[in-house]
């Protein structure tokens, strides 16, 4: 993925969360590579990548009806209240 500095300013949250699930991301200015935001070499477990992505995707993917549990039973799975 390539950003541009003043993009990547107002996105830096969001491109952390990027990396932090595995991606790397090569900041720009004008178009032209100058910096790599990497994830650091610790091992993650698929589930602690899964919640470090938490969010990236909202509004790219949606659940069907058919589907078997509830948005509250998912988010307390996730939270591990159960």
């Amino acid at each position: 993925m390539l950003v541009n500095i003043g993009q990547a300013k107002t996105d830096l949250s969001k491109l952390l969360v990027r990396v932090e699930a595995g991606e790397s991301v090569v900041l720009a200015r004008d178009g032209v590579p100058v910096a790599r935001l990497v994830p650091i070499d610790l091992p993650l477990s698929p589930g602690k990548r899964f919640l470090a992505a938490r969010g990236s995707l909202a509004g790219r993917i949606s659940i069907g009806e058919e589907f078997e549990f509830t948005e509250a039973e998912l988010d307390e799975m996730i939270d591990g209240s159960t």
